[in-house]
């Protein structure tokens, strides 16, 4: 009796290994193939992204390249099944060019060949001033500042919110650059507080795209981990959860 009692715990111990292998398994697959969660650490993306929100990013929407998988192995050059390619209003998360690793948010402006400039915070693709109006204000969770939203619409009919924090400062203009071949103009809806393609992320190489930024699933104020559920209640910001964008 004791042999068949001991066989028996065995059993159940190495059937919750199984589940347990088998769900991190799923969860692996999940994660370089469909779905992949991201937070958002920075201000660059307000008002349209705020810190402390929470969001899956589509890993299919642009195909896999090397970055697609953990850590970046080296198992081939571009990017394959590639089905569609990133759009000019679209919210992408890639690899930092300079060292191919630190996930950066952005949006992207410009697609390769396009003639992009910034003339007193308008921008110009082609030559083509893009539509621009204040729709609004954003009003600031840290420092309780408030500036107007300014609504921009790409020539697609794609449309987001921006903020010029400082008008007329130094960010609201750029000369004229062409995108290089596959690569990509990228800029923080935050115009005057973002490291983008003005800057430090230059053009945006397509191989170091990770995914299409696709649904807010949890959005929490005040630096509040995701971990400490106990606050989720006083601290979520309830009108933000399943916003697409």
């Amino acid at each position: 009796m004791a042999s068949k009692a001991h066989q028996k715990d065995d059993n159940i111990v190495w059937e919750t290994i199984s589940v347990v292998l088998q769900a991190l398994f799923l969860a692996l697959v999940l994660r370089t193939f469909l779905f992949q969660p991201f937070n958002i650490p920075s201000g660059s993306m307000k008002p349209t992204l705020l810190i402390g929100d929470y969001l899956f990013v589509s890993k299919f929407s642009y195909g896999f390249s090397k970055h697609s998988f953990p850590f970046s192995p080296n198992l081939f050059d571009g990017r394959v099944l590639q089905f569609s390619e990133p759009e000019r209003g679209d919210v992408v998360v890639f690899k930092f060019p300079v060292d191919n690793s630190t996930d950066y948010i952005k949006r992207v402006i410009g697609l390769p060949g396009d003639k992009v400039e910034m003339r007193n915070s308008v921008v110009y693709i082609n030559d083509v001033a893009l539509p621009r109006a204040q729709n609004g204000a954003y009003t600031d969770e840290g420092n309780r500042a408030t500036v107007p939203v300014w609504v921009e619409k790409q020539d697609n009919g794609k449309s987001y919110s921006t903020i010029d924090t400082e008008p007329g400062g130094f960010r609201d203009n750029y000369p004229a650059v062409t995108v290089p071949p596959d690569s990509y103009f990228v800029m923080g809806d935050n115009r005057d507080n973002s490291s983008d393609s003005r800057y430090d992320v230059q053009f945006m190489p397509a191989e170091n795209l990770v995914g299409k930024a696709q649904i807010i699933f949890l959005s929490l104020r005040n630096g509040t981990p995701a971990w400490q559920i106990w606050k989720w209640p006083t601290q979520m910001r309830w009108d933000r959860i399943f916003t697409w964008l």
